[in-house]
């Protein structure tokens, strides 16, 4: 581990990352402006996405935007609201509400990144009615499930799919598994003209770099499998990497803040301080631990380096990219 990037502290400082408990560490002044890029919303009995059947048990709950005031109080917080998966049929229902939320301007959230599906016939049209509108900023499927087996986003019709994102100025986001990081490599080659953000650290395991860490659980890619990917991507000049997700793979009260580092740290240095921004991945990260404290977590790894450059990963990079206003 780099021990120039993370600031040791004693073991009572370190989170223990429970479910029902929040940590108070605080690196930065409590009204520093954080950008939250990776905010789930969803309303089980309006809208509720299939595979929440089989998710377990802490996610079959409606999570909306009162829950998500009380997870992030004392936080000043805004959030880009990201797809939560739903059915096919349901994509231009999901967008056309989280549109209505971010211009009621009710909520913390002020920007959203919809579903949809690249490869379908129809898709331009749907981008279409959506582009431009000021409030959606990209697009994402889903690239690490049943229906999407190794080599997926290589098929032509998905291809042409993500060059139509670019060609609407919209963004495409990457959540794929770890182990075809390089598949993500030859997509954002193949499409130059649309933006690219790398979603959840490209699913790097932090459990992959200690043995002690949960040794039950199985790991996901061996560490420098995942980085001969990841620095792959970051070679690629553009694309951006979104620092989020990594707790949702430690059960929780297992881990502790340097167990997150070589992951966060990696991608820290692969794609330097103008190409990465935070992600809270709420509520999928109930999983490992409560938004807060993974948001204290991150303070902890990143609090060796500058303040210009924490800057830019909690707020500064994602309101240039996003283009917020």
């Amino acid at each position: 581990m780099n021990r120039r990037h993370f600031f040791q502290t004693s073991a009572s400082a370190l989170l223990a990352a429970t479910a029902s408990s929040c940590s108070t560490f605080s690196v930065e002044k409590p009204d520093a402006l954080i950008i939250d890029t990776h905010q789930h919303l969803w309303d089980r009995t309006r809208l509720s996405p299939p595979w929440l059947e089989n998710a377990p048990a802490v996610l079959r709950n409606t999570y909306g935007s009162q829950e998500y005031a009380q997870a992030t109080r004392g936080l000043h917080i805004k959030a880009i609201y990201m797809e939560v998966d739903v059915a096919p049929k349901d994509h231009e229902r999901e967008a056309d509400e989280i549109v209505e939320v971010c211009r009621a301007h009710k909520t913390a959230t002020i920007a959203a990144t919809i579903g949809g599906r690249p490869a379908a016939s129809g898709f331009e049209n749907y981008l279409k009615k959506y582009a431009g509108n000021g409030v959606v900023k990209g697009l994402r499927q889903v690239l690490h499930g049943d229906s999407t087996p190794a080599g997926f986003c290589l098929k032509r019709e998905f291809v042409r799919g993500v060059q139509m994102v670019g060609k609407h100025d919209l963004n495409f986001e990457l959540t794929m598994r770890a182990k075809e990081l390089r598949d993500a490599a030859k997509l954002i080659r193949l499409c130059p003209d649309t933006r690219f953000v790398l979603d959840h650290c490209g699913n790097g395991d932090p459990k992959a770099f200690n043995p002690k860490l949960a040794p039950e659980l199985e790991r996901s890619c061996g560490a420098d499998e995942w980085k001969r990917g990841l620095d792959e991507i970051a070679a690629l000049p553009g694309v951006m990497c979104k620092i989020s997700g990594i707790v949702a793979s430690l059960p929780p009260g297992s881990w502790r803040a340097e167990d997150l580092a070589p992951v966060v740290n990696h991608c820290l240095d692969a794609f330097g301080p103008d190409r990465v921004f935070f992600g809270g991945d709420w509520p999928v990260c109930l999983l490992g631990s409560p938004l807060r404290g993974w948001v204290d977590a991150l303070k902890q790894i990143v609090s060796s380096r500058t303040a210009v450059d924490q800057r830019k990963l909690w707020s500064e990079n994602a309101t240039k990219f996003y283009r917020l206003s």
